[in-house]
């Protein structure tokens, strides 16, 4: 038995510079951490050689991959080049669809699951790269390539993204004091809402290819990014939340299903309350709200969202990891050795 660990990320700022709509055109950056909560793929021989068993919202049990009805599962397994004889489940710490990057953790940890079953070392960036071709080339997924290189890179990035699919990840070294701060004052809640992140980001790729106005503010969120990280190198936390709200201001202005109604007076609400700034986390139009609030006012914010459940946030460095293998410790560092 193997089980690979690929963890969630939360996002702050320059979501959607990932999408080739604008970072075919000009650089994206987005600042995004990794945190306590994950996919879990278990991988398992299979007794029957000539069958794949796979245990996910569903099971399937086939003779042949191209059989397989999960897209991921099937293009994953049709890349390596496993043909039956194996039993692979997934298991994950929150639901898809609310904005954690849970897909992409899935695509990603499935890859390291199947390279460590085939005495395979895969690096780091073998699996942002390779859940990112999967999911965008292969499945023409209308998504970008934050998601996959979080997981796959673990910790707290400014993950850049350039013409013909170039990722850059360059890792924000802050003190764990600093983490430590960060994490006393930001806050999530889960809204109720699970989305379709395809057609968000299917409108809002088409409001940045065609509407200059949109383009730039998604170029001024990338300017964010870095303002975000010169500050949290400098340790200064006071303009954290006020860069949440910058950001979510922009981010809200370029498509019409990245916020609704109650998502907005949820928001003022926790303005109002003593949150300096937030934003909902992923594509948007549902999943997890996140704010930034000095520890003194979170009890007010509380009771402002009294009606929604309050999620515990703390960051995680690990990236994707093979955490057990028939009893023998994995390496835990991006691949398996053999």
């Amino acid at each position: 038995m193997i089980i690979a660990r690929a963890p969630f990320r939360v996002s702050f700022v320059g979501g959607g510079s990932d999408l080739p709509a604008f970072c075919d055109r000009r650089p994206g950056a987005v600042l995004s951490a990794t945190i306590d909560k994950a996919m879990y793929l278990t991988l398992h021989p299979y007794f029957d050689r000539t069958k794949t068993h796979l245990r996910y919202s569903r099971t399937e049990l086939v003779d042949a991959t191209a059989e397989i009805e999960h897209p991921i599962f099937r293009e994953a397994l049709k890349l390596v080049g496993i043909e039956g004889g194996i039993e692979v489940s997934s298991t994950a710490d929150v639901p898809s669809g609310t904005g954690l990057g849970s897909s992409s953790s899935f695509t990603v940890g499935l890859l390291h699951v199947l390279a460590a079953y085939q005495g395979r070392y895969v690096s780091r960036e073998y699996l942002g790269a390779t859940a990112s071709h999967l999911e965008i080339d292969v499945l023409g997924e209308p998504i970008g390539r934050q998601d996959q290189y979080a997981a796959a890179f673990g910790g707290m990035n400014v993950i850049e993204f350039h013409e013909g699919g170039r990722v850059v990840v360059e890792p924000v070294t802050i003190s764990r004091d600093v983490i430590r701060a960060l994490e006393e004052r930001l806050l999530m809640f889960y809204t109720g809402d699970q989305r379709d992140t395809r057609s968000v980001l299917a409108d809002q790729s088409e409001a940045v290819a065609s509407d200059g106005e949109k383009f730039e503010a998604t170029a001024r969120m990338v300017d964010l990014v870095y303002e975000m990280r010169d500050a949290l190198h400098a340790g200064e936390l006071g303009v954290f939340g006020d860069l949440l709200h910058r950001n979510w201001q922009l981010k809200r202005s370029l498509s019409n299903q990245v916020s609704n109604p109650e998502v907005d007076a949820t928001y003022e609400a926790a303005r109002a309350a003593g949150a300096s700034g937030g934003k909902l986390l992923g594509a948007g139009g549902g999943g997890f709200l996140l704010l930034y609030a000095e520890p003194y006012r979170h009890e007010a914010v509380r009771r402002a969202l009294s009606g929604l459940a309050e999620f515990p946030l703390a960051f995680d460095r690990s990236g994707s990891s093979i955490i057990y293998t028939d009893g023998t410790d994995a390496d835990g560092d991006g691949g398996f050795v053999g």
